[in-house]
């Protein structure tokens, strides 16, 4: 009989890393964002050894250049991101790919082996104006699936990337009922799951027992946490996921939900490699904010094991 893994042995099977998005950055160019040489230098200083691209331009683009500016601050990458509309069919395809090769490059090209993809939002992410339903219709959930399906063929065979697909709010996939509809009608060998904690409670979901009902689906973490009564104002007044964050909605741990102990908990428990990336939306927010945060929430973690 094989022995369970010490708890030691579990938690360093969990990577902890931030992301651009922990400094308040949601656009490849904003002034009201640090520059991304302060963004490398602080979330160094604040004891991670692992990063995101965040919005493809933000950092350097040129492999390189961008190898060299995170290895000497002791960095890696652990994955890309990218925006799709997949639900919109076929039509998309080709500008889908066109964005979706240029972030793959350059994950790869840093010996990142993950591709996160975000659904398209519904509503404007910087008016926060519906463009769209809210509500998928069944032929858009099938192209969906296949859509995304095909995306996580195509980036594996082309790029040996993985993609995880992260619910977020204000997009198609979001609520449980959403989630499960979706993880229920992609194949597991070609889409896999990237948790948001903060997202999925945002959207009153609970993700203890998504990782336990979907553990084999998942293949990423986002750490995050909301602040309760401000969510109870947000859904109350019905606000853009937008207008939410400036409230405050996305809060430092450990003073929001939910409890991040036993989500980490949960994910040591499937016994599998992952990276667990924290992402505290503050956009827009002062430049000496997210240092600060950065630094208690990393002491935070450690003191959950981590």
């Amino acid at each position: 009989m094989t022995a369970a893994p010490s708890p030691a042995a579990a938690a360093h099977r969990i990577r902890i890393g931030s992301a651009p998005d922990s400094w308040g950055v949601w656009f490849p160019d904003d002034p009201c964002q640090v520059p991304w040489q302060r963004f490398l230098d602080e979330v160094s200083e604040a004891g991670y050894e692992w990063i995101e691209l965040g919005p493809y331009g933000y950092l350097p683009t040129d492999p390189a250049r961008l190898a060299d500016e995170t290895a000497r601050r002791g960095l890696a990458v652990s994955a890309g991101t990218v925006f799709t509309a997949l639900h919109r069919g076929p039509a998309v395809w080709e500008d889908t790919w066109r964005q979706v090769g240029k972030v793959a490059a350059l994950t790869r090209a840093m010996g990142a082996r993950h591709l996160v993809v975000i659904p398209s939002f519904w509503r404007d992410d910087r008016t926060a104006e519906p463009v769209e339903s809210p509500e998928l219709t069944a032929a858009q959930w099938r192209d969906l699936a296949t859509g995304m399906e095909r995306l996580g063929r195509e980036v594996r065979d082309e790029f040996g990337l993985r993609i995880v697909v992260h619910p977020h709010a204000d997009t198609h996939i979001d609520t449980e009922e959403n989630v499960t509809r979706f993880l229920d009608a992609t194949d597991p060998d070609l889409v896999a799951l990237c948790l948001d904690t903060g997202h999925y409670a945002y959207c009153g979901g609970d993700s203890v027992r998504l990782i336990q009902t979907y553990g084999e689906r998942l293949g990423y973490l986002h750490l995050k946490q909301v602040d309760p009564e401000v969510l109870a104002a947000v859904v109350r007044e019905g606000l853009p996921f937008g207008p939410a964050v400036r409230r405050g909605v996305m809060c430092e741990p450990p003073g929001g939900v939910p409890a991040l102990e036993p989500v980490l908990s949960a994910a040591r428990e499937l016994d599998v490699d992952l990276f667990a990336i924290v992402e505290q939306d503050m956009y827009p927010c002062p430049p000496d904010r997210p240092l600060p945060i950065a630094r208690r929430t990393r002491r935070f973690l450690r003191g959950c094991g981590a």
